[in-house]
């Protein structure tokens, strides 16, 4: 048993992997397989926390590691999708000296995402909620945003792409409270918010398909705006 306290950090370590595995992926151009390590890796980052009070394996070696592996894959890795994306464009649409500076704005995400993470870190108010936008989420929107906008070919949404970039990273910092996935109980009672959250994103999954999963993070911020969410960080 004593080698079941281990097993969170191990866990971690396999997000860390798959955040670095996507960044490949990205200098690949393989977005929707970059995309999926990051989904991965989310994953992993929610069993981590599950095993460590499945097995009472609480750390603060854990809670250290836990952060940097999410710098990592919700952090770097998504930002490499966006400036490997930008990298691709042939000048047209916007010109070359244009495509270089917003190429390298990408790395505002990442920086934002580690002053969010750090701001976790020592927050007493998040154990039960968020305030900002985690920065799983935040991954996830840029992943499978980008992953959308290169399948569909859609290159004149890259104008947009600074600004979000501006609002997110803005997002992850703000005193917004967001509500948390994590479930104590599986009743309907205390849960309703995110059943609401999750049907909603399995009916958006099923019409659209995968490039949903942006549409889905909206939603969870849109949610968080409108249902008071700060209730659920008591």
């Amino acid at each position: 048993m004593r080698l079941f306290k281990y097993l969170p950090n191990a866990i971690t370590l396999l997000n860390a992997l798959a955040g670095c595995l996507s960044i490949v992926f990205a200098f690949e151009k393989a977005y929707t397989a970059a995309a999926a390590l990051i989904a991965l890796a989310a994953v992993f980052d929610f069993l981590d926390g599950l095993a460590a009070r499945l097995f009472q394996a609480y750390s603060p070696l854990g809670k250290e590691l836990d952060s940097l592996a999410d710098v990592i894959s919700f952090g770097l890795a998504p930002a490499m999708m966006v400036f490997n994306y930008y990298r691709d464009l042939t000048p047209g649409l916007l010109s070359e000296n244009t495509i270089h500076i917003l190429a390298y704005s990408a790395f505002i995400l990442p920086l934002f995402s580690a002053l969010r993470l750090a701001k976790f870190n020592i927050d007493e108010r998040q154990s039960r909620g968020f305030i900002g936008l985690p920065t799983p989420a935040n991954a996830l929107f840029w992943a499978f945003g980008v992953a959308a906008i290169q399948e569909y070919n859609l290159p004149v949404l890259s104008l947009a792409i600074p600004i979000l970039i501006l609002l997110f990273s803005w997002l992850l910092v703000s005193p917004i409270p967001m509500f948390s996935l994590k479930f104590s109980r599986f009743t309907i009672s205390g849960n309703r918010l995110r059943y609401f959250f999750l049907s909603g994103c399995i009916v958006l999954v099923l019409l659209i398909g995968w490039q949903a999963i942006a549409l889905c993070v909206v939603w969870y911020i849109l949610l968080s705006l409108f249902t008071k969410a700060d209730k659920h960080l008591q």
